[in-house]
């Protein structure tokens, strides 16, 4: 019975970090291009491999010393025009958020250059495999707190005596512990399934570029969402007024518009231009 409890919790994780890992999936197939052209399918490998360690790493760091992320260590005034307090979990968010939102707005605004189609995409400013990799994997460690935090919050089991009963703590409430070879086993599994899955969405968008410009404004709103998360996180208010975080049934809305936008878009395009060819063809 306790086995079939786990592998149900293992399922739930696994659902847990597909439907987080989109985002993250979108970054790293956007970012691997800017990666020398042969070495970018290793860059993903490799970068999203590492990254997978690093969040075993981190998953034995949070159940360690977890107060450690959530204490703060900077404090706002109170009474000010801003408010908050800092910790390190609402810094790391708050910086992966303004530098993926950095990184959309540059990459919109080359789109609309005027160099743009003179370059195909593959000769304009690269990075080298190295410094692509460690971007990759920075950014995997900020995206990973949410899908970690709410793993170690489903992956709990309580602990019992030798009697089966459950042992209560000094608060009168019964201890638990965290069930890790099942966020360990969620982890890697999903590692490996966006190994699989980026190559074959980097390979999409490489055939269809007219795509880029909606994964680009997806990955805007990505930076957007991360920013209001960790400002939430921080307890940052302005003016009185306290940000609250964008919650991911607004996000996968925003996406599914955007998309109905984009599809609406490009039949219409085509209705035009068929419009056209056929007013020539009457002239």
């Amino acid at each position: 019975m306790e086995i079939a409890q786990h592998l149900i919790t293992l399922l739930l994780l696994l659902l847990l970090q597909a439907v987080l890992g989109f985002d993250n999936l979108l970054y790293i197939s956007l970012e691997s291009k800017r990666a020398p052209a042969d070495k970018r399918d290793k860059v993903r490998k490799l970068g999203i491999g590492i990254a997978v360690g690093l969040r075993i790493v981190l998953l034995f760091l949070l159940t360690s010393v977890i107060s450690m992320f959530t204490k703060p260590f900077f404090h706002f005034p109170e009474g000010g025009w801003v408010e908050g307090h800092f910790n390190f979990e609402s810094v790391i968010v708050l910086f992966g958020g303004g530098f993926i939102l950095y990184t959309a707005v540059k990459e919109i605004f080359h789109m609309i250059g005027e160099d743009h189609l003179d370059h195909s995409g593959d000769e304009r400013k690269t990075k080298s495999a190295g410094m692509v990799i460690a971007t990759i994997v920075l950014m995997n460690v900020v995206f990973s707190f949410d899908s970690i935090l709410s793993a170690m919050a489903l992956a709990q089991e309580p602990v019992l005596n030798e009697a089966g009963e459950a042992v209560l703590g000094e608060n009168g409430k019964p201890e638990t512990r965290y069930i890790m070879w099942v966020m360990i086993t969620a982890i890697v599994m999903s590692g490996v399934l966006m190994i699989w899955l980026a190559d074959r969405v980097s390979s999409f968008l490489e055939r269809n570029r007219l795509y880029e410009v909606l994964g680009l404004f997806v990955l805007l709103i990505v930076g957007i969402m991360l920013l209001t998360e960790g400002a939430h996180k921080a307890h940052l208010k302005f003016f009185g007024n306290e940000i609250q975080p964008m919650t991911k049934t607004t996000f996968y809305f925003v996406i599914g518009v955007l998309v109905l936008i984009d599809i609406v878009q490009s039949k219409y395009q085509r209705k035009l231009l068929a419009q056209r060819e056929g007013a020539k063809h009457r002239v």
